[in-house]
């Protein structure tokens, strides 16, 4: 029963891009609150690079708190155009906002605890979704993929992001940031090499791949893994910090704030 009553509120869209969640809203029939979404969060997966059973667990860490009424997710995984492995967005939900004070003054005993059991619901259709979208994604990464269109895709993401009613806007990355595209190769021998920003930034302006991000705030996880992390390969500290100080004046040139740039991980919680 409890499994029956968790898929009759996934919506089945045909589209990922739109809400996959039936609004309680409409289960209860009670008029929606004209209140925007609280907090969106953007999910975005690199799948040119396969993260640690830790560095995964930490992902779904900082993803847990959003799971609430009034907010909003969404999953994208992308690799490389020329593999084959385009950006495309796996879901998006969203949760039904909370009924306002006056508003559940006003509405009956029977279709309140109809909507508040709907919202209980809600959730853990919402974690099944999100759960089953990570899981391919993940599933899916390789370390064997030779391109990665970062830059691309997260001008095409922004474009989302920045549609979104959203009254906070969260971007988490996990990736590498390490572009290998007909832009740039921020790789040298099999290695991370050393950034000249201004000069990858102009290279970034020239080819037109700023993006506007609508005021996100964005969190990367992932920076700097590669193949031979394994294999005990060190990245010294100035390379690492060219990288995180070029992507920090991207997001802030396309209108975001990268809040935290993980090497590879978060040291502080998603917000």
């Amino acid at each position: 029963m409890k499994k029956l009553l968790l898929l009759a509120l996934i919506a089945g869209s045909a589209h990922a891009s739109q809400n996959a969640l039936k609004s309680c809203h409409e289960l209860a029939r009670i008029s929606a609150p004209a209140a925007k979404t609280d907090s969106e969060l953007f999910i975005v997966i690199d799948q040119t690079v396969v993260l640690d059973k830790a560095l995964r667990a930490s992902l779904v860490e900082n993803i847990r708190p959003f799971l609430k009424p009034g907010n909003a997710f969404s999953v994208t995984q992308f690799s490389a155009y020329t593999q084959g492995h385009y950006a495309s967005v796996l879901t998006s939900a969203s949760f039904s906002a909370p009924l306002a004070d006056a508003q559940r003054a006003d509405t009956g005993k029977p279709q309140l605890q109809a909507f508040e059991q709907c919202l209980k619901q809600q959730q853990q259709a919402g974690a099944k979704l999100l759960g089953d979208a990570l899981s391919a994604a993940l599933s899916g990464s390789s370390n064997s993929v030779s391109r990665s269109d970062i830059l691309s895709t997260l001008k095409e993401v922004a474009g989302k992001v920045k549609a979104s009613p959203a009254k906070n806007k969260v971007v988490l990355l996990s990736s590498d940031m390490l572009e290998n595209s007909s832009i740039s190769s921020f790789y040298s021998k099999q290695g991370v090499r050393p950034l000249d920003v201004a000069a990858e930034l102009k290279k970034v302006e020239d080819n037109k791949m700023l993006a506007d991000f609508g005021g996100a705030r964005v969190y990367v996880m992932g920076a700097g893994l590669v193949v031979e992390d394994a294999k005990g390969s060190y990245r010294d500290p100035k390379t690492m910090q060219s990288l995180e100080s070029f992507w920090h004046d991207y997001f802030s040139k396309s209108r975001a704030k990268l809040v935290e740039f993980g090497k590879p991980a978060l040291l502080n919680p998603v917000q």
